[in-house]
Parts: structure tokens; C-alpha cells; sequence
């Protein structure tokens, strides 16, 4: 899947001094973002981050969910490694966009868990595409990474998508009491591994 390259730039931020790469799909007019940091293109596993753009946890601190804790938390260890790469993708609510977004929420808030939310709304549970993180990795020259995620389903879309995943890293980060159900549904229904320090389950995986 071609990807076009638009510009790079320093972007100093809290954790360290990134680099920040824009890219526009072509097919879609989507444009996504590439953080890097360090010496990523000496063929060893990279320690990475993909995620999914999640306006309301990311820029407005929503505690519906976990996605700006699970962010900041990739940030600093990147940081305290010294070297890493996050994939910035602009696929808003697990690719349903924004306002469809907020409208499950609303379902959410009248009963429904998150999978049953989007369901009602005529969506699958999970519409996101990983096609373009290869062509983004190949052009900050990054060979194979090491995953930080709770997701084992991601882990197979990317090897699907042709990034050669060296193994995953748990990255338990922001739960509260306003989430709780959200992350207990992900596990239940979606097969997210928490690990039994969290208390949402399944426990099957002791998370490194």
C-alpha cells in the first residue's frame, strides 16, 4: 500500500525530543503521524506504539477509556529507553469517526456496553486498518519492533500487514472507575490481556 511522505520536523515534548513525521494515504486523503526517537535503523526490534487517534482521550482527558494514559505511558518509555517509534493512526473511535463515536457513548450511557454500542449502530466491533504502518515503519527505517499493547488481535493485523512483530509488551495504564466496564467488555468480548494485577480479567497472562 503506497503512503506519501509529506514532511519532518523536531517536536520537543515532555518525554523527550521526538522526531515527527506527517503521511497522507493517498486512497483515503487520511493523514497519520510517525514519532520517532534514537538510532531505529540498526535492524534490532524497536519498541513501538500504535494508536489509534482517540480525541476524547488523548486532547479532552476522557476517563471513558484508557487511550491517553496508554499514550503518555509510550511516550515515557520510549523516552527511558532512549529509542522507539509511535504510529500515530487518525482511525477516531476504532474507526467509526468521531460523532458516531460520541453517539455510542450516548448508548453507552442509556446501558449498553461498547461492543453492543456499535453494534446497534450498525458497525463491527473493531473497523480499524493497519495496511499503512508498514510503508510508515519502512520509511523511518525501522526493520521489526516490539509491540506495547494489550491487544493480541493487533499484533496478528500487523503481521497480516507485513510488520514483523519481535513480541508484545502490556501496557496497562489509566484505569478508573469510569472505565472499568469498558476495559472488563474489551477483555470479555475482544480478547484483551490485562493480567491479574488489574483486576479486569480474563488473568490468563501475566503481563511482563
Amino acid at each position: 500500500m503506497p503512503i506519501h511522505h509529506i514532511a519532518s520536523c523536531r517536536l520537543p515534548t515532555r518525554f523527550a525530543e521526538f522526531e515527527l513525521h506527517g503521511f497522507q494515504d493517498p486512497a483515503s486523503g487520511h493523514e497519520h503521524l510517525a514519532l520517532t526517537l534514537g538510532d531505529i535503523g540498526d535492524g534490532l526490534p524497536v519498541l513501538c506504539r500504535v494508536h489509534s487517534e482517540c480525541m476524547t482521550g488523548d486532547a479532552l482527558f476522557s476517563q471513558r477509556c484508557d487511550c491517553g494514559a496508554q499514550l503518555a505511558a509510550a511516550l515515557e518509555r520510549i523516552a527511558a529507553r532512549g529509542r522507539g517509534v509511535v504510529l500515530y493512526l487518525r482511525q477516531e473511535g476504532r474507526g467509526i469517526g468521531l460523532m458516531n463515536k460520541i453517539r455510542a457513548y450516548g448508548l453507552q450511557d442509556a446501558g449498553a456496553d461498547t461492543v453492543e454500542a456499535n453494534a446497534r449502530l450498525g458497525f463491527a466491533a473493531d473497523l480499524r486498518d493497519y495496511a499503512m504502518c508498514g510503508p510508515m515503519l519502512a520509511h523511518v527505517r525501522v526493520a521489526s519492533i516490539e509491540l506495547m499493547t494489550n491487544n493480541p488481535r493487533k499484533l496478528d493485523a500487523l503481521r497480516e500487514a507485513g510488520v514483523v512483530v519481535a513480541g508484545r509488551i502490556g501496557l496497562v495504564h489509566g484505569v478508573n472507575p469510569h472505565n472499568r466496564r469498558y476495559l472488563a467488555t474489551k477483555a470479555a468480548k475482544l480478547g484483551h490481556l490485562f493480567g491479574p494485577a488489574s483486576g479486569i480479567g480474563p488473568e490468563a497472562e501475566v503481563l511482563p
